[in-house]
């Protein structure tokens, strides 16, 4: 039922089915003039009413003749009132069911209590609105761009829901810590997670191959089909490499970028969608693909941001200021980069991190990747087998390859398997090479004979072409582009039936835009490789000429920033020369030159090279790696710690490491085990994945001392661990916190560890530990007789856990820092603890924070201590201790001379719990602090207790 608005002014009613409804004629003559301000939108009401027969061709004349909008809205009503009640509610109707075109008097719809009468309801509404009509082209062509995976070659068109699968999708604070795990890609545009409300960038980064691209092209396709959980109507796709085509001098707008560079509204419409646009910029989603691809010198970026709409400038401009904020102020954008490449948090909403594929994952991709069950159980078997494949294949990148190289060449060969040794990253883009290239031989004569494999015949028969697209990606790093004309493919000799093979692919955003035919690689690692075998190949330039972008690496900064802060480092200014520092696809052309020289390879790179040539290069290469290696490792600072000298390396260590294994070469990781002189590497933050880890087990095996490793903060979950177990033997310290370690990584550090009984520290904190792996830590603490600390704070340790855990600690004799905070262990636990802690001779350090410890575990603790002779830190922060433990806190407080920092902060002491506390300390001298901050009193409650400075309240 409508409601009377205002008294008389609305005094004209209708009866239908016996309730009172305002006149909708009445309606339109008393909002005449908020009507006329706000609907915008007149093609669509002019359309329905026509087609409605409520006005007539001549009428629909009048109202186009007119020429402002407001004037044609004035004339439209006044011709629907004068058609009568019936016209003028089919108006508001319209109204009503074209949502997003009159979003503006939605407001009015409410408050007028606006309800539809049955009359009205079976007449139809059909949407002509231009914005309306924009979003669905919009969808349509991303539904059309999306469907299938277009980037992973051309012979072989997958639907995209045939085999997207998710990964690991871990959120982050500004700090990078982590904020839990999104269940799905749904989620991403949601409100979960976000720190920062006033930034607009949801930011994605990751490593090469760990599935960026694909992420956002899942989210556009979900978009397209009104799957995804958003109320935006237009959803713009970017890619960053396009802004590197344009012309220093070119100047475009917003709209020319939007329209021209995107999608263009139909009939000329472009003025009404564009206004919409900057009316409403929160019904807007852009998707910034690879920002780290921008290849411009930093000096350019010093210009003016475009803060008008109108305005024309270089389009970086545009996507600078788009970025931070200063155009559209208000839409969204999901901008994806390689990991290191750092953005100020001030224009950050969220942040996710792309983790690669978990073991679940991984599972997930091999049945939607495999019809066969077979060739399933084939694959899962060879999986199964090598750790150092299955952590490879948590990259989805080269998880594809693997997968794909298996199925082909299964296909057309007689037999094949992946290979059982150490398969390289080399190895994975040779197997890729091998696939494309196999495309020139002539089919098998029938499906009943295979032909008989042999990758030299292969590489031999498509050198010409292997040749060409390799000198084409060479030039592209030379110069620093990832995008290559139809003149420079054609310079390098590529033919149209070599762009077949799959090397290449169109890259249909340029042809929008006019552009002339425009290529890319498959991927910029693809590139990365193909650069490296022209190195290999060229027996023109001098030999040396291999380490050129060794030589780059050296030359260049440490750090690149871009626009408003984006930056690969936190600092701008220039440092020291360092060998393996530099741009990640140079990097990765590095690591291929390795592969594709090493000793494994000869036979192979013999087969399409001077032989001569090659061992020349090959010499010059390890003599380099073994020269740099050693300046490196002698350069690094080295400081002294409780757990002896200690070296911090850095993310480009991890680059030398994945060169040295590259090449096989056991001399050069000889050269490196003997350089490391520190008793302890830290490696923490440097992005280790679980590939990374054969790489440094392959050097860690020719060391003869023992060596304390701190992997904390990297990635290289249970593969990662796998790789790792040869090298356990001679670690005193095992620190991979913050690794998204499972039960089955414990298995795998209970057998090792307590084989060699060597180890002294072990950090597990903030992994995915349940009371299984904890039992298994217990196994490790009661039989490693010189374990002095272990760490296995929030994980999933129940009171089950924490029994097997305190009684292992009862038990050993060396351990004397224990901590556990972050758990659920609760009063189970703490009983369990308390009896560990009763007598034991050697524990000094313990946390049982944040475990939901209420006053009855309290007391047993306070109880057991009271035993205690070596205890000195003691925290039970964040529990749920109250004042019923105070007195039996307060008893230990006057009997234990040894305790000296107690930690109760954020429990639920009240001022009578605190005062029991005070008094009790009076009574010691040896406690240096009781920490209460953050429990149940108010300021005032706490001054009389001020005069005690051990009782701190901040």
């Amino acid at each position: 039922m409508w409601t009377q608005h205002n008294g008389d002014c609305c005094d004209v009613s209708m009866v239908e089915t016996e309730e009172a409804r305002v006149s909708c004629l009445s309606l339109l003559t008393y909002h005449r003039e908020l009507l006329v301000s706000r609907l915008r939108s007149v093609q669509c009401v002019l359309d329905n009413l026509l087609a409605n027969g409520f006005l007539c061709e001549e009428d629909v004349e009048i109202v186009q003749r007119t020429v402002t909008k407001t004037d044609q809205v004035r004339k439209i009503l006044e011709l629907v009132q004068c058609k009568g009640e019936e016209a003028c509610e089919y108006f508001i109707f319209i109204i009503y069911k074209v949502y997003d075109a009159y979003i503006d008097l939605q407001p009015w719809l409410r408050e007028i209590n606006y309800n539809p009468s049955r009359n009205v309801t079976v007449m139809n509404v059909v949407n002509t609105d231009p914005i309306s009509r924009y979003r669905e082209k919009l969808r349509h062509e991303a539904r059309q761009d999306t469907s299938f995976i277009m980037s992973y070659g051309q012979q072989e068109e997958t639907r995209l829901d045939e085999l997207y699968t998710d990964t690991v999708m871990e959120l982050l604070n500004d700090c990078n810590e982590s904020l839990g795990f999104l269940e799905s890609l749904d989620q991403l545009l949601g409100d979960d997670a976000v720190f920062n409300p006033q930034g607009e960038i949801i930011y994605v980064m990751g490593d090469a191959g760990v599935g960026k691209s694909i992420l956002l092209q899942k989210l556009q396709n979900l978009w397209s089909k009104k799957e995804l959980q958003t109320d935006a109507i237009f959803l713009f796709r970017f890619r960053c490499r396009m802004f590197s085509i344009f012309k220093d001098s070119e100047q475009i707008s917003l709209r020319d970028l939007l329209f021209k560079h995107n999608c263009y509204p139909n009939h000329d419409l472009d003025n009404e969608v564009f206004d919409y646009i900057l009316r409403f910029p929160e019904k807007v989603v852009f998707t910034f693909d690879g920002y780290d691809e921008i290849q411009e010198d930093v000096d350019r970026m010093n210009f003016p941001e475009v803060v008008s709409p109108e305005d024309k400038a270089n389009p970086l401009q545009l996507l600078v200021s788009l970025l931070s904020g200063k155009l559209l102020k208000g839409s969204q954008k999901v901008l994806t980069a390689r990991t290191g490449i750092e953005i100020q948090s001030r224009v950050i909403r969220k942040k996710v991190v792309l983790r690669g594929f978990s073991l679940a994952h991984l599972k997930t991709y091999i049945n939607l990747h495999f019809k066969d069950q077979e060739h399933r159980e084939l694959v899962s078997v060879q999986l199964d087998a090598s750790p150092h494949l299955c952590g490879l294949c948590s990259t989805p990148l080269f998880c594809w390859i693997v997968f794909k190289s298996f199925r082909h060449l299964h296909t057309v060969h007689d037999s094949f398997h992946l290979p059982d040794t150490c398969i390289t990253l080399t190895d994975i883009f040779l197997l890729l090479s091998e696939v494309f290239l196999s495309r020139l031989a002539s089919p098998a004569p029938s499906l009943l004979k295979k032909r008989t494999r042999c990758t030299s015949e292969t590489f031999k028969a498509g050198l010409r072409p292997l040749a060409a697209f390799a000198k084409l990606a060479l030039q592209g790093m030379e110069r620093g582009s990832f995008i290559c004309s139809q003149e420079e493919v054609g310079g390098c000799g590529l033919t149209e039936e070599d762009l077949s093979l799959g090397f290449l692919r169109p890259v249909r955003e340029f042809e929008a835009s006019g552009s002339p035919a425009t290529f890319e690689f498959l991927h910029i690692t693809l590139q990365s490789f193909l650069a490296a075998v022209a190195l290999v190949l060229d027996e023109q330039a001098a030999a040396d000429s291999i380490l050129k972008f060794f030589t780059e690496c050296s030359r260049r900064r440490n750090t690149s920033c871009l626009p408003f802060g984006f930056c690969t480092g936190g600092s701008s200014k220039p440092r020291e020369k360092k060998p393996f520092t530099t741009n990640e696809h140079l990097q990765f052309t590095n690591l291929f030159l390795c592969g594709l020289l090493s000793k494994s390879h000869t036979g192979l790179v013999g087969h399409i090279m001077s032989p001569v040539l090659l061992k020349k290069k090959q010499a010059l290469l390890k003599s380099y790696l073994s020269t740099s290696v050693r300046s490196h490792l002698h350069g690094l600072p080295h400081y002294n710690g409780d757990e002896g000298k200690k070296v911090h390396v850095l993310p480009n260590f991890l680059w030398m490491l994945r060169c040295i294994f590259e090449t096989g070469s056991k001399d050069v990781a000889q050269v490196t085990a003997k350089g490391i002189t520190a008793t302890l590497i830290k490696l923490g933050y440097c992005n280790v994945y679980s590939g990374d880890c054969t790489a440094l087990n392959f050097v860690l095996q020719h060391r003869q001392k023992l060596l304390g490793l701190d992997m904390d903060n990297n990635n290289i979950g249970d593969f990662g661990v796998k790789q790792l177990r040869p090298s356990f033997s001679k670690m005193t310290v095992v620190r991979l916190c913050v690794n998204h370690l499972s039960d089955s990584s414990i298995e795998v550090l209970a057998e090792e560890l307590c084989k060699h009984k060597v180890v002294e520290v072990l950090g597990l904190y903030n992994n995915h530990i349940t009371d299984v792996g904890a039992q298994l830590v217990a196994q490790i603490i009661e039989r490693c007789p010189k374990l002095r600390v272990v760490k296995i704070g929030k994980n999933k340790i129940t009171g089950v856990g924490g029994r097997y855990l305190a009684n292992a600690v009862q038990k050993s004799t060396s351990i004397f820092d224990v901590g556990m905070w972050g758990n659920s262990i609760g009063d189970e636990g703490a009983e369990a603890f308390a009896e560990a802690l009763r007598n034991h001779p050697n524990l000094t350090n313990l946390s049982l924070s944040a475990n939901g410890i209420t006053s009855s575990g309290g007391k047993c603790l306070a109880e057991a201590l009271k035993e205690n002779r070596v205890l000195r830190i003691f925290w039970l922060v964040q529990n749920e201790l109250s004042d019923d433990a105070a007195p039996r806190l307060a008893e230990l407080i006057r009997m234990n001379a040894t305790l000296t920092h107690l930690w109760l902060i954020n429990n639920r002491f009240t001022v009578e719990g605190i005062r029991q506390l005070a008094e009790a300390l009076a009574h010691n001298t040896g406690l240096k602090e009781i920490c209460v901050k953050g429990n149940q009193l108010s300021k005032e409650e706490q001054e009389p207790f001020q005069t005690e400075k051990r009782l701190r309240f901040n």
